[in-house]
């Protein structure tokens, strides 16, 4: 699947702008940790624009969340390594255990982009570019900061091999370049 059928497919099931910017950037942490890692890059990022196509539709029942993007998805040239990571990214309310990089990646990714965005919308002029790793670490010890952000799901980044410092930092260059993609 190219990234423009991808984004046809986030056009068609996902309507709120919000929710598309979160998987953009997601896709943009999935393209860097696919380079750092030596994997595809093409497919991480895929993966990290698709992986909440159902959220609208299952935001209501986390149980589901996944198997219909995963439905949509089967019949697709995207692979399985990819579906397999999406559901995982929601191992927790599907009864799965995460286990390659790729699944823990996308679930660190995707996490870590809410306290990057919330940290960005404190900041005096809103902007990514002017994030530190430094403010970040100390947001993400801050549990009155961004609560819904959940802190042991960025941790996962130490299953990469990753420690937290490093896995900021590649995330906030990451998103950095979709920055005006994000309205950040």
């Amino acid at each position: 699947m190219t990234r423009e059928e991808a984004i046809r497919l986030l056009d068609e099931h996902v309507k709120t702008e919000n929710l598309k910017k979160h998987c953009i950037a997601t896709e943009a942490i999935m393209r860097d940790l696919a380079e750092k890692f030596g994997e595809d890059p093409d497919v991480w990022g895929i993966a990290g624009l698709l992986h909440d196509l159902d959220y609208e539709y299952t935001k209501d029942n986390p149980s589901e969340h996944g198997r219909k993007t995963y439905e949509i998805l089967k019949d697709t040239d995207i692979p399985e390594e990819a579906i397999n990571a999406i559901l995982r990214h929601n191992a927790e309310n599907l009864d799965l255990e995460r286990e390659t990089s790729f699944d823990f990646a996308l679930t660190a990714a995707e996490t870590i982009t809410g306290l990057i965005v919330a940290a960005a919308l404190v900041h005096p002029d809103k902007q990514i570019a002017s994030l530190k790793v430094k403010s970040i670490k100390k947001k993400m010890k801050s549990k009155d900061f961004a609560r819904n952000v959940n802190r042991e799901r960025i941790l996962l980044c130490e299953r990469l091999g990753m420690d937290l410092g490093a896995f900021i930092e590649l995330s906030l260059e990451a998103m950095k370049k979709v920055a005006p993609e994000l309205g950040l």
